[in-house]
């Protein structure tokens, strides 16, 4: 999908968003609920928690254009929040509602946002970069969250995430 940008430096992050947003509903496809909140007796990250956090990621590109929207599971994952023991996080169709939701006005916010705002300055107590560090750095979390997903769903004994 071609589009045109306002600004350039946004067309190849853009290429990223849109393959991370038909990964996404493969990378927890055919995953039941127990599956999703199995840690295989580590303290690792679940693969309900990072869903959850993947849409959150995708939730923050909606933030200034759309205030007010929020997550099925915002309240596991504002703040950046890590994960609960023992909580049952949002179930995958809450997770694929709130992906679809969101994912358009993020793409919209993407395409239109101008160089200016890319250079302004974003505080996020304590530590400051500029908005399109902070794009760039949740288009690189999106893909790596997907490739935790990835693996998980082969750790569980799941078909590998089919990437065509």
């Amino acid at each position: 999908m071609e589009t045109k940008t306002a600004s350039t430096r946004i067309e190849g992050l853009l290429t990223l968003f849109d393959m991370q947003t038909t990964f996404f509903e493969r990378a927890i496809d055919g995953i039941p609920e127990k599956d999703m909140h199995n840690r295989l007796n580590t303290k690792a990250n679940h693969m309900a928690w990072l869903t959850g956090s993947l849409v959150q990621q995708r939730y923050w590109m909606t933030t200034e254009t759309h205030p007010g929207l929020t997550q099925t599971g915002e309240e596991f994952f504002k703040d950046y929040k890590g994960i609960e023991d023992g909580a049952t996080y949002p179930t995958n169709a809450e997770y694929i509602k709130d992906w679809n939701r969101f994912t358009p006005i993020a793409r919209e916010t993407l395409v239109n946002i101008s160089d200016a705002k890319l250079d302004s300055e974003l505080d996020m107590g304590g530590m400051k970069m500029s908005y399109y560090e902070m794009i760039s750095f949740t288009i690189y979390r999106e893909a790596s969250i997907i490739g935790q997903l990835a693996l998980w769903r082969r750790l569980l004994g799941y078909p590998a995430l089919k990437y065509d």
